[in-house]
Formats: structure tokens, C-alpha cells, sequence
């Protein structure tokens, strides 16, 4: 029979489940407790939230949501990282942090309510987060203008320096 507050919890992680855009879990097995405050501080600063649930808590949740098992991945102590929107910022702050903590390992993870592996997220944290791929296009669909531009303004640009050399010829004569 559960108690009332395994309940809470198993609401509070659907709730957390179903309002993420991406959800990674890892195994913080070997990171101190500062080590993990200043992981919960790089995220936070980002806009994600790392939790810990207990696995059996975290698979009803998974199964009362309908979403894919994960039981590969709820093995061992998990942490749980959240991202309300851009799921690679997340994915980009933890793959930093991996790499100077070597005791944080990527298990998976959901991206749009697809199960990813621990590759997929090193793929996702390797792409450019949403704002660069918005200063991309925007360059992209600027450099036709651009070269218009100076297409334009070539002309105008040959008859100045004409006009320049006929004046410097005249004030040398």
C-alpha cells in the first residue's frame, strides 16, 4: 500500500515528466556534495534543475504517463536533470561538467518523449544551442542582401574613384 507521500512524489515527478522538453539522467555515484551544488548551480543558471527520485517511484510515474521503460537506465543512483525549453543547454552544462568530473556518467535520457541513450546526448550537447543556430540563419539569409549591396553600389563606387583620379590629375597639372 503507498504512503501519501510516496503519492506526492510519484505526482511531483509526472508533473516535472510532463512539463520538460528534456529530461537526462546520469550517475552522480563519486561526486562530492559541493561537486554536486556547483552542478545544481551551472544548471540553474541555465534554466534546467537536477533531482533526485528513487527508481521504482520514477518507473510508476513512467508507467502511469504511458512513456517507454527505462528500467537500463534507473540502475543505481540517478539524478534526474530537467529543462523547461532548449534541451541541448542542459545537455552541453552536464558534458562539461562530465569532463572535469570524471564520476558523472550520461545514462540517457527523454528529448520530446523519445528515449535517447548516453550517445545521443553527447550528439545533442555537440549541436549549437538555439540561439547560435539562430544567429546562423539569420547570416545565412543576410548574405544574399549583402552581395545585392554591393552590387548596387559598385557602380556608383567605380565612378567615385574616376572622378577622384581625373580631380588628383588636374590639381597635379
Amino acid at each position: 500500500m503507498p504512503t501519501a507521500q510516496k503519492a506526492e512524489t510519484v505526482a511531483e515527478i509526472k508533473e516535472r515528466l510532463s512539463g520538460s522538453a528534456g529530461v537526462i539522467m546520469a550517475d552522480y555515484r563519486g561526486l562530492t556534495v559541493k561537486e554536486m551544488q556547483a552542478l545544481r548551480s551551472a544548471l540553474r543558471a541555465i534554466g534546467a534543475e537536477i533531482r533526485v527520485y528513487k527508481n521504482s517511484l520514477t518507473e510508476i510515474a513512467l508507467r502511469e504517463l504511458g512513456l517507454p521503460d527505462m528500467g537500463s537506465y534507473l540502475e543505481g543512483p540517478t539524478a534526474f536533470v530537467f529543462s523547461g525549453g532548449d534541451p541541448v543547454a542542459p545537455a552541453k552544462a552536464l558534458m562539461d561538467f562530465a569532463k572535469e568530473h570524471k564520476a558523472l556518467e550520461i545514462k540517457g535520457g527523454f528529448v520530446e518523449n523519445a528515449l535517447v541513450d548516453g550517445a545521443a546526448v553527447r550528439a545533442i550537447a555537440a549541436l549549437p544551442s538555439r540561439e547560435e543556430l539562430i544567429a546562423m540563419l539569420m547570416g545565412t539569409m543576410l548574405n544574399p542582401v549583402r552581395g545585392f549591396m554591393a552590387m548596387a553600389n559598385a557602380p556608383a563606387g567605380a565612378l567615385a574613384r574616376v572622378l577622384r583620379a581625373v580631380a588628383d590629375q588636374r590639381a597635379a597639372a
